[in-house]
């Protein structure tokens, strides 16, 4: 259903990306803890579907705002969009993201521009547009999806991936503190290999099939885990111990090591073409 507005106590909770994987686990375990939502993705149909599922599971308000994030004025119309239904944001989630594959002179300059504005100018932007009205009520919450490809040196394929989700962390590393005195808490989640759609989007399906399956999480786990950790008020949480001992390595490690083995296996889950 699409909420008109929200007249009572309950928090209200903003997802990006929230028509699949990560983003519409979020959405359900924030339904579930009695928050109303904020739903905005490129594909209205699959978030009407959730809207409907989550109002008859948990009574849930939720508005629908489809967006493209990749559009340089989508933050500003999805930041009006809100004010005008009177909506008030306590958490916002910016999960919305995807890989551009194979190697970087492959496509043309404006796709990478379009996977930029996605997923640094629309995560600053939204943060800037929300985090004021957040100030004001003395609280808030902010979860920005990044990756543990932020934490390990890249490779080739997906050049702009991994780069944006270091900048992710950084950002957040930042906004924390300056956003603490506010009683808002800023946290950046880094998953690790998650079973959803980003791969096949990214084209990687068959060949992330063939990663050991003890690698990857799902996304449930992942979402509850973000808010679990937001709600302790870490500022980086990098999902499951397998991920967490695999960023601990690459910082440890000599640098030409771990490059070596990042290189080695990348073809195991990149298009580096």
């Amino acid at each position: 259903m699409n909420g008109a507005g929200n007249g009572s106590a309950r928090r209200t909770a903003l997802v990006t990306g929230a028509s699949a994987g990560i983003g519409r686990e979020f959405a359900r375990e924030y339904a579930r803890r009695g928050c109303d939502l904020v739903l905005t993705a490129r594909r209205e149909g699959r978030l009407a579907a959730l809207a409907d599922e989550l109002a008859q599971a948990h009574g849930t308000r939720v508005t629908i705002l489809p967006a493209d994030l990749s559009r340089p004025d989508a933050p500003a119309l999805l930041a009006a969009a809100v004010e005008a239904r009177g909506l008030t944001i306590d958490i916002l989630v910016n999960n919305a993201g995807y890989g551009v594959p194979g190697a970087f002179a492959s496509s043309a300059w404006e796709v990478h521009a379009a996977f930029q504005q996605v997923m640094i100018n629309a995560v600053a932007e939204l943060c800037h547009r929300f985090v004021p009205a957040m100030k004001a009520r003395g609280a808030g919450t902010i979860i920005n999806v990044a990756s543990l490809a932020g934490h390990v040196p890249g490779s080739a394929g997906h050049t702009l991936y991994g780069a944006s989700k270091a900048w992710m962390i950084r950002f957040t590393e930042s906004l924390a503190p300056e956003l603490a005195p506010s009683g808002i808490r800023v946290l950046a989640l880094c998953p690790g290999f998650t079973y959803s759609e980003f791969h096949d989007v990214s084209g990687m399906r068959a060949s992330v099939s063939r990663l050991p399956r003890w690698l990857w999480m799902d996304a449930a786990t992942v979402a509850r885990d973000g808010i679990a950790a937001a709600e302790r008020g870490e500022i980086v949480y990098i999902t499951g111990r397998i991920n967490r001992a695999i960023a601990l390595a690459a910082r440890l490690l000599p640098r030409p090591l771990v490059e070596a083995l990042i290189g080695r296996h990348a073809r195991d889950f990149r298009n580096t073409n």
